[in-house]
């Protein structure tokens, strides 16, 4: 099958072995996959990932035990725990988190950037026929961002901080907007702000901006987000940080201590919430692609997603 395979550079191929359908496991025809943030970091050296990546997919179930879900239009969970019996994580429904797990596209698994997948039956979510292919391909990331709603209390009748103007900064926000949050975008690049601001979102330079806020949101994809976070949040705040980077950076851990400032990592999150609000239309993520390409053209597809100005890139299978 054709795929894009990393293995120290990326590289297309034809001739890739297909995906095939292994015990409690089903094959994934993808009709699109979306290049994100992780995926980029991956070429640079992140997870020291050798194979297929990408996570952002929808596609079709085109081999599976489960004879019901043959034909079904799904999105995947991309983390895959070890199943075996007696693992306290698997069992206690944090499979996410399982130190044997593997991770679609980012860890010991192959990705969507290819015409197949593989992912145990238990990942697969179907895609209700209101969500067209262009939405779906967000389920994954718009699901990260809810994961915020879970983890933190976060109130209505205060500032929310989105610190990073890129695709995921924008998600986040517009989560937040759909949610009857207040949230502000701080970013560095004019073009992308004032498309934010056109979908009615608060986007201000992040030069611009001298306030102290209680919640900040990490979404800058660089490793001196946490240190830029630390600068915008007040005592006793909350930072709340989504990005990841192969990079690492030296910090000052003291004005968390000085500042009894709360940081919360933030992952994965539920299917579910991303998806009802997506068929509520309380939040439609399709502004945010700015080109699709076929797999045989990613060299122009990465370009554009590296490019500072660009939102969403998406891969379909040629």
């Amino acid at each position: 099958m054709q795929a894009l395979v990393f293995d120290g550079h990326l590289d297309y191929r034809a001739d890739h072995p297909d995906s095939a359908a292994t015990p409690g496991e089903s094959v994934v025809r993808v009709h699109l996959a979306g290049i994100c943030g992780t995926d980029l970091e991956l070429t640079r050296g992140y997870m020291a990932f050798r194979g297929v990546p990408g996570h952002e997919f929808v596609g079709e179930v085109i081999e599976s035990a489960d004879r019901a879900m043959l034909g079904r239009r799904v999105a995947g969970e991309i983390n895959a725990g070890c199943g075996r019996a007696g693992c306290r994580w698997c069992g206690g429904a944090m499979a996410r988190h399982c130190p044997d797990r593997t991770v679609l596209g980012i860890l010991g698994r192959d990705g969507a950037f290819a015409a197949m997948l593989r992912l145990p039956d238990e990942n697969l979510i179907p895609v209700p026929d209101s969500i067209s292919d262009e939405l779906a391909v967000f389920i994954e990331p718009l699901a990260a961002a809810y994961e915020i709603f879970e983890q933190a209390h976060l109130r209505r009748d205060r500032t929310i901080a989105v610190l990073g103007d890129g695709r995921l900064g924008a998600t986040v926000a517009l989560a937040l907007r759909a949610e009857g949050y207040v949230a502000i975008v701080l970013g560095r690049h004019r073009e992308k702000l004032d498309r934010l601001a056109a979908l009615g979102l608060d986007a201000q330079l992040e030069s611009d901006f001298a306030g102290r806020l209680e919640v900040v949101v990490d979404c800058t994809g660089k490793s001196a987000g946490l240190r830029r976070a630390l600068e915008l949040v007040r005592p006793r705040g909350t930072i709340i940080l989504k990005s990841t980077a192969a990079a690492g950076a030296a910090l000052n851990l003291a004005p968390m201590v000085i500042n009894e400032i709360t940081v919360i990592g933030s992952r994965c999150g539920r299917f579910a919430p991303a998806i009802a609000a997506m068929e509520a239309g309380r939040i439609d993520l399709r502004p945010l692609i700015d080109g699709t390409f076929v797999l045989d053209d990613w060299r122009r597809a990465f370009a554009a997603a590296e490019n500072s100005a660009t939102f969403k890139i998406l891969l379909r299978p040629s």
